[in-house]
């Protein structure tokens, strides 16, 4: 199922002027020095709607301000302009605090962006007036503006069968205000924001998907369609294959339901090689999750529809990189699994042999995603990488630990660096957490390798265990780090800046700028 899509393109008119349903502009929060007789808290207008306000005569910020704009980070206030200017509508967007010689920081530009697009529904027609600096952040600010532009924009198909009123479509077209719409620089940026907010935005639609209709078979088959088109080499590893494979982390996990696992590797070679390095990225894909025989609560159990939102961002990663072309060679592995309770469903005292040869004893079925991402992983390592990149909503102890935001990194500490500064550039913040040496010890079991969670089922560093686990099944030769999304992978809450209810794609981006990183620096 695919969501409405958002177009955006430059222009250099002049936003006065811009035959749009509404120009949206950006204004900070100010406030005054005691006893100098202005009021407490003022409005002071962004950069790039200078003609929006003298169209207005200087009253602009005034008259926003007694309808209540405070310039607040994502707050957004809709002024009818009355034939002041071409559009019929400015709408004035909170950039927080003027920041002090400097413009806007990149993820509050994508932030503000999304929050006007997504009020703005059931507008043909936007443009914005944004900050965009002329110096070198200005590719940075615009790749911003356009990212959040087009995510703030996206809204699942969802499946209602009579018509909603009171349900607005997305803005069908965007313009972004720039000072040369003709420029090279500018027009990349365009194009790698499109590549890219597309692949987050067909993330976000897998996530959504009712979990009936998106088990593992079908999953496969609609990633492997998306990455043929894109030109991606493609390769599906159904239940036979696995078996014969000794995938077995991802057969006990998958045994359970009806619908068999899948294992779908897609691959983008470079021409000529690209600089000779290669990247591999892992995501767990569980179509559903139950808990199988250790069942989940019925409370919030349809969220687990999400649980595949790593591997989602993987695939998804992977048609933005056959966009963009990178000179690096980059697979990706989805491990696909429905974690079901039934006659069949993998067992607490089952001893699994996994893909590397380890025996794993298994404790609590609801720890399904390191089964999966385990043998993945190994074939990654067997397949040949410099680095692994893995991705999963692996365990509640991130949420509690880092809340709902913030991915947690485990792994090779340069490379969990290399993915925190990563994250904080695409506004996928991610911070590195240790693997301790007493978390592996309390993982010894007493008739396999290793235990699948703590032996004693104490739940003390949980997230913790899930790093020390899949640390296991990494060869020492290859630089990795685990990304737990359990929070920042779906968001139950209302939308906020350019995030709507349900799948974020998360890491998309994050995934995306470490590709290119490692192409440009190796």
């Amino acid at each position: 199922m695919t969501s409405p899509r958002t177009t955006l393109s430059l222009v250099d008119t002049d936003p006065a002027e811009l035959a749009v349903d509404a120009i949206v502009i950006g204004v900070h929060s100010q406030t005054t020095e005691p006893g100098s007789g202005a009021p407490a808290h003022a409005l002071l207008l962004a950069t790039g709607g200078e003609s929006i306000a003298a169209a207005f005569d200087g009253k602009l910020t005034e008259t926003l301000a007694l309808l209540g704009a405070t310039g607040g980070p994502g707050e957004v206030i809709k002024l009818a302009t009355l034939g002041t200017v071409t559009a019929p509508l400015v709408v004035a967007v909170g950039l927080g605090p003027e920041p002090s010689g400097a413009a806007p920081a990149p993820e509050s530009l994508r932030r503000a962006a999304g929050a006007a697009v997504r009020a703005l529904a059931g507008a043909a027609r936007v443009a914005l007036a944004l900050p965009l600096p002329d110096d070198a952040d200005a590719p940075a600010a615009l790749r911003a503006v356009a990212e959040g532009a087009l995510l703030g924009g996206y809204r699942f198909a969802g499946y209602k069968t009579k018509p909603q009123p009171a349900r607005r479509e997305p803005v069908a077209e965007v313009l972004v205000a720039v000072p040369d719409a003709a420029d090279a620089t500018a027009q990349a940026e365009v194009a790698r924001a499109q590549a890219v907010a597309g692949a987050v935005r067909t993330s976000r639609d897998w996530v959504n998907t009712a979990p009936n209709e998106l088990r593992p078979p079908a999953f496969a088959d609609a990633v492997s369609a998306a990455a043929r088109e894109a030109g991606l080499e493609v390769e599906v590893l159904d239940e036979t294959a696995l078996k014969a494979g000794g995938y077995g982390g991802i057969l006990a996990v998958g045994q359970g339901s009806e619908a068999p696992p899948r294992l779908v590797k897609l691959t983008w070679t470079p021409e000529g090689g690209g600089n000779g390095k290669r990247v591999a990225l892992v995501g767990k894909g569980i179509t559903f999750d139950t808990g199988g025989i250790s069942i989940k609560p019925a409370q919030g159990m349809w969220e687990m529809k999400s649980d595949m939102a790593g591997a989602a961002a993987v695939g998804a990663a992977m048609l933005a990189i056959a966009a963009l072309k990178p000179s690096v060679t980059v697979t990706g592995y989805l491990p696909m699994a429905e974690n079901m309770p039934s006659g069949a469903s993998y067992r607490p005292g089952d001893v699994i042999s996994m893909f590397n040869g380890k025996k794993v004893e298994v404790l609590n079925t609801d720890a399904e995603g390191r089964m999966v991402l385990a043998d993945a992983m190994a074939r990654a390592c067997a397949d040949g990488a410099d680095y692994l990149f893995e991705t999963s909503t692996l365990t509640g102890g991130q949420v509690i630990a880092l809340g709902k935001r913030i991915a947690g990194v485990m792994g090779t500490p340069e490379l969990c660096e290399r993915v925190r500064v990563a994250g904080d550039a695409t506004g996928e913040p991610a911070w590195p957490m240790p693997l301790p040496d007493d978390v592996r010890k309390g993982m010894e079991s007493d008739v396999a390798d290793i235990s699948q969670v703590n032996a004693g089922m104490d739940r003390a560093g949980h997230m913790l265990q899930g790093g020390v686990f899949l640390r296991e099944f990494v060869t020492d030769d290859v630089a990795w780090a685990h990304i737990d999304i359990a929070g920042p992978g779906y968001h139950s809450g209302e939308a906020t800046g350019y995030w709507t209810k349900g799948g974020t794609g998360v890491p998309v981006r994050t995934l995306v700028h470490l590709v290119e990183d490692v192409a440009t620096n190796g």
